[in-house]
């Protein structure tokens, strides 16, 4: 069952007659529609809190935004091709042949989550081996942006009066328009789903990254909730995509309901191999091999800068210590006392070999020759 899309939407249980009937948003060219805004805010809002968490996982903003440049035209692209895969019929034209243009009319709705996450881990896979980064250690910060792209893109389900469950009595029950004069009073599955993943990305930003003990921890704890979340709410809705025509106990088999089954057991086993079988610690993150790395790399320079100081400071020192030693006066022994006695006074010493100058001594000897040279001639 599909409801009419230029028809209002209404809370009657809450609201009253209030009603709300979105439209085009901005009337230019073919129009832009509030269902696309809404995914490029609930894109833009990933992107951004997935760029301010990139730290936490040992990763950077370049890191995010490589692969957001490769992964939102993939998950597009991959989303649209799980939902017309399991519609095929919807895009025949009359002669059997496929409707090309219309497979391509995404803002006319059909966009499969599953097949985005599909495309999405293929893009993680390539591009974490291609830099060499953990692929779990990227998928954790991923599905922080996903759940959050999830919370806020699931009401351009309800601009497009899509994705609702089955009919209600309840308060917040939601009233669309089958035809111009019958409507329906349908379960808001767009909410639930919308609530359900508000609930999971507060437990992952403020229980799960805090206490993670290794690589994928986020990313199963993801699964998990997703997965028992959508397998509940699948079941209320209308417009489920099914397996061909397999069916189990009599009843055709949902696709979202068994794969999120599948996967939510999955990640159960994931969960409990890697905590209680492997037991494993904070330490074998990447984001703590890459802070222990940056701390051995700052130990190494710090090092390297202490040791080319000390080298640098070694002359410097030897100059300051000889700039502190005193000066000794030009030709004087540092021995000698500061006011020898001189030749000739009073206190000179009797011998000349005590004190006297060597010069008088010379002098002394030259005079006695010359007396005994004139007695020798006197006589």
């Amino acid at each position: 069952m599909s409801a009419l899309k230029n028809m209002p939407i209404s809370f009657p249980g809450l609201f009253g007659d209030w009603e709300f009937n979105p439209d085009v948003a901005i009337h230019i060219g073919p129009g832009i529609y509030w269902y696309g805004i809404i995914l490029a805010v609930a894109m833009l809002a990933g992107l951004l809190l997935c760029m301010k968490q990139a730290r936490r996982f040992g990763l950077t903003q370049d890191h995010v935004l490589d692969v957001v440049l490769w992964g939102v035209p993939c998950c597009i692209v991959g989303a649209r091709a799980y939902y017309v895969l399991f519609y095929l019929d919807l895009y025949r034209n009359s002669d059997g042949s496929f409707n090309w243009l219309e497979m391509l009319a995404v803002r006319d709705g059909g966009l499969a989550i599953y097949g985005a996450v599909i495309a999405g881990v293929l893009v993680a896979l390539v591009y974490s081996h291609r830099k060499k980064i953990p692929f779990f250690a990227l998928t954790d910060l991923a599905v922080e942006g996903l759940l959050l792209g999830q919370v806020i893109g699931r009401w351009a389900n309800f601009i497009n009066r899509e994705a609702f469950g089955g009919p209600t009595t309840l308060p917040w029950r939601m009233r669309l328009w089958v035809s111009q004069q019958e409507y329906i009073e349908v379960h808001p599955t767009f909410f639930y789903e919308s609530l359900w993943n508000f609930i999971g990305l507060m437990l992952i930003l403020f229980v799960v990254s805090k206490g993670r003990r290794f690589d994928g921890e986020n990313t199963g704890f993801y699964f998990l909730w997703y997965g028992v979340g959508r397998a509940w709410i699948e079941g209320l809705r209308t417009d489920s995509l099914y397996l061909f025509d397999w069916t189990i106990f009599g009843q055709p088999i949902r696709v979202s309901q068994a794969l999120s089954v599948v996967l939510a057991l999955g990640a159960l086993v994931f969960l409990i191999y890697n905590i209680r079988v492997k037991k494993r610690t904070a330490q074998t993150l990447w984001v703590s091999q890459q802070e222990e790395a940056a701390r051995r790399k700052a130990a190494i320079e710090a090092a390297d800068a202490a040791a080319v100081a000390e080298l640098m400071a070694e002359p410097g020192e030897d100059a300051a210590q000889a700039q502190t030693q005193p000066e000794t006066p030009r030709g004087e022994d540092p021995k000698e006392p500061e006011n020898p006695p001189q030749g000739g006074t009073e206190d000179a010493p009797a011998r000349a070999g005590e004190g006297a100058p060597a010069h008088q001594d010379q002098e002394n000897i030259t005079g006695e020759a010359r007396k005994e040279k004139e007695n020798g001639d006197c006589n």
